[in-house]
């Protein structure tokens, strides 16, 4: 079954599709994909993984179709991002 691969950062996103044995598992993909190659700062000890948006489980099974996503952590926390950077806008509009 035909089953996509996608990660993404700052200045460059990977978007693979490859073909998979009916009973893989997410982490089956990603490995048969070579994207831990590529990208070898991925830990998938500390990186979630999703399929389609959702978080899942590294052993979880997939899809025909499915989208495995590796998801790259926060780099700008909102709580110590200013107001007006989050909001974008000038507060003073009279």
């Amino acid at each position: 079954m035909q089953v996509g691969i996608a990660y993404s950062e700052p200045a460059q996103q990977l978007w693979l599709r490859i073909e998979v044995p009916d009973n893989a598992t997410v982490l089956d993909a990603i490995e048969q994909s070579g994207i831990l190659t590529k990208f070898p700062e991925i830990d998938l000890e500390t990186h979630q993984v999703g399929i389609f948006g959702k978080v899942a489980k590294l052993d979880g099974l997939l899809k025909p179709g499915d989208r495995v996503e590796i998801y790259r952590g926060i780099t700008a926390d909102p709580a110590t991002v200013p107001r007006r950077q989050r909001v974008g806008e000038d507060e003073d509009d009279d």
